[in-house]
């Protein structure tokens, strides 16, 4: 498929209309995966080199889709066909809520960036339920990134994180919490040290599962660090870094909402990581998010001490060949650097 030729047809649709079409397209290859072998021969690199193991699971390759893709787990099949090593559903809240109106989500093209304010639109937690059921165990590590919901009052907010822990602790490989996107009123208030340790004291007492705190670009880097140190203290087995930006300077014509991914956030995602890898790399799981859409951009967090890397807008700007060509890119540059495995250049510049 070349991507360049079709992507001007896409971008003529409206955002959320074009992806509605796109997973519709993906979940033909649920039901019948054999369209989609050509396309796992074509993305998915089955290569030692790029495989480790974590939390218990063998991810086959260190590039996984972040949250906000597949909202309600209708996909994770297909991910395969696209190249990803692992996926992460979601964000999925206790009850079913359909998001902030639309229009609710933009593209700024020629900054290969997109623009969200999605609000946490999904069909809830019983309903994914279902169908993580039908598929578990998985082929390829799945995580279940679990939020609140909006008329959830922040008083009350550690009952909804406590509801998905218990509802998909049996259902994933991993779980994520949730506090860091800007489309939830108050949902950032919930980045502080006291929420961060009952959060983390009430999970781990509920799950022997794997529980990560995803955060904002947006925070102080001293306050970043410490957030997340505080929540290792406490419990949590690794750390995502980062979610999507409301730094609206880093466009040229921003929309008045929703929080901004892509190219753009790329330097400022790195340099949060960055922080939060000299503190805490070599004590939990470190996995790197935003901007990132290249081999050699990968290569970069890992080295800066990223066990796995995340990405879902570049996706949307490359293609549904930049999974297997950042793959390639890994090991083109793991032998140039003489490593035999992708474990060996995790955190390579920190030691």
């Amino acid at each position: 498929m070349d991507y360049e030729k079709i992507k001007p047809l896409f971008f003529r649709l409206d955002p959320e209309t074009a992806h509605h079409l796109v997973t519709a397209f993906l979940q033909i290859g649920e039901w019948v995966p054999q369209i989609f072998n050509p396309w796992i021969e074509r993305h998915f690199i089955d290569d030692p080199r790029l495989k480790q193991e974590i939390f218990g699971r063998t991810f086959p390759n260190p590039v996984g889709l972040a949250a906000g893709f597949d909202k309600d787990a209708d996909l994770i099949r297909s991910m395969t066909a696209l190249g990803f090593g692992f996926t992460e559903v979601g964000t999925v809240t206790p009850r079913p809520q359909p998001g902030n109106p639309r229009p609710r989500l933009w593209r700024h093209v020629s900054e290969e960036a997109l623009q969200n304010a999605m609000g946490f639109n999904n069909k809830g937690s019983y309903h994914m339920q279902m169908k993580l059921k039908k598929r578990y165990p998985y082929v390829t590590p799945v995580g279940v990134n679990i939020g609140k919901n909006k008329v959830t009052p922040e008083r009350e907010a550690l009952k909804d994180y406590e509801h998905g822990i218990k509802a998909f602790r049996n259902l994933c490989d991993y779980l994520v919490i949730n506090i860091s996107s800007p489309n939830t009123p108050g949902l950032r208030d919930l980045q502080n040290e006291a929420f961060i340790h009952a959060l983390f004291d009430m999970g781990k007492n509920l799950t022997d599962k794997p529980i990560l705190l995803k955060i904002a670009p947006d925070m102080p880097k001293e306050a970043a660090v410490a957030l997340c140190a505080r929540a290792v203290e406490a419990g949590a087995d690794g750390i995502i870094a980062t979610n999507t930006s409301i730094d609206y300077s880093l466009v040229k014509e921003p929309k008045e909402a929703g929080g901004i991914s892509g190219r753009v956030i790329r330097d400022k995602s790195f340099e949060i990581f960055d922080a939060i890898a000299d503190e805490l790399f070599g004590k939990t799981v470190l996995v790197s998010v935003g901007g990132i859409d290249s081999g050699y951009e990968a290569y970069r967090r890992i080295k800066a001490g990223a066990t796995l890397v995340q990405l879902l807008t570049g996706l949307i700007f490359k293609g549904p060949e930049l999974v297997g060509n950042i793959n390639r890119t890994l090991l083109r540059l793991l032998e140039n650097d003489g490593f035999a495995n992708i474990s060996e250049a995790i955190g390579a510049d920190r030691k």
